[in-house]
């Protein structure tokens, strides 16, 4: 990652409120299907758990209150701070620990997690080499057998995000759109949070192949959100509980659809060491 592109990751990131992001709208559902997708292939607890990227540590103090050892690793000084916060607030299950770094270059043993979740980091490398030098790292920390969760950006999602949201019109977002789609390197120079920050979006095949580029036996790719994010009326479905279920229940049954994965705002690779 370059140092402009990290710099600017670290004043999006202490601008914008990601503590209280996975609460509000649609990425309500990102956080319950994230949750879903973990669950479905984790090892009991108390296993070890590397949250790499981890933020202000929603789902790493989720892990820690099931009774996982969770070690969240963050670039962003907010973002640690906020964790450990989190974490004081379960003193029954707190964080094993909460400490800035790198993706690419971790502070842990060899061998030594069960899991490593990789849920921001690999959008956040614009670079590939980056990126498999970070799913190399996840690979090193891992015992044999383990997993990792790597989530992507779509190559699309800024145009579906557009258009759902009313900004695909907007002067300044037309060259923007039109670099995501070319290269999937998104650069927002105009200091509106709407546009996200410097990120890379990934074509489903492209994360396929940097999981098994960097030593992963691919188990599983799938689309985290679906095409159940650009629902206009989201809020209404998500507080009826049986609209809730019906949607949850019609996205699993195409999370594996190739024609589909690119229309979801998150894709996830799940593999195995």
């Amino acid at each position: 990652m370059a140092h402009n592109t990290a710099d600017e990751m670290i004043r999006h990131y202490t601008a914008a409120d990601e503590a209280s992001r996975l609460r509000t709208g649609w990425f309500q559902l990102e956080q319950a299907r994230t949750h879903e997708l973990i669950l479905r292939h984790l090892q009991p607890a108390p296993a070890t758990v590397l949250d790499v990227g981890g933020a202000a540590g929603a789902y790493a103090c989720w892990l820690a209150s099931r009774g996982y050892r969770v070690h969240l690793v963050d670039p962003v000084p907010n973002h640690v701070e906020q964790a450990l916060a989190a974490s004081a607030e379960l003193p029954q299950h707190p964080l094993a620990s909460a400490t800035l770094g790198d993706a690419r270059q971790l502070q842990h043993p060899s061998r030594s997690a069960e899991a490593v979740l990789l849920l921001g980091p690999l959008y956040h490398l614009t670079e590939r080499d980056d990126r498999l030098a970070a799913l190399r790292e996840a690979h090193r920390v891992l015992r044999d057998g383990g997993l990792v969760w790597a989530a992507a950006i779509s190559r699309f999602a800024s145009l579906l995000d557009s258009l759902s949201h009313a900004f695909f019109d907007e002067p300044e977002f037309s060259s923007i759109l039109d670099r995501d789609l070319a290269e999937g390197q998104h650069r927002n120079p105009t200091g509106n949070l709407n546009y996200f920050t410097d990120t890379f979006f990934h074509l489903p095949d492209e994360l396929a192949g940097e999981l098994t580029e960097a030593g992963f036996e691919l188990i599983e790719l799938v689309a985290v959100e679906g095409p159940g994010w650009l629902a206009r009326d989201f809020d209404r479905i998500w507080s009826i509980p049986q609209q809730r279920d019906r949607l949850l229940a019609a996205l699993r049954k195409i999370e594996h659809e190739p024609a589909l994965l690119g229309a979801s705002s998150h894709i996830l690779a799940i593999g195995r060491k």
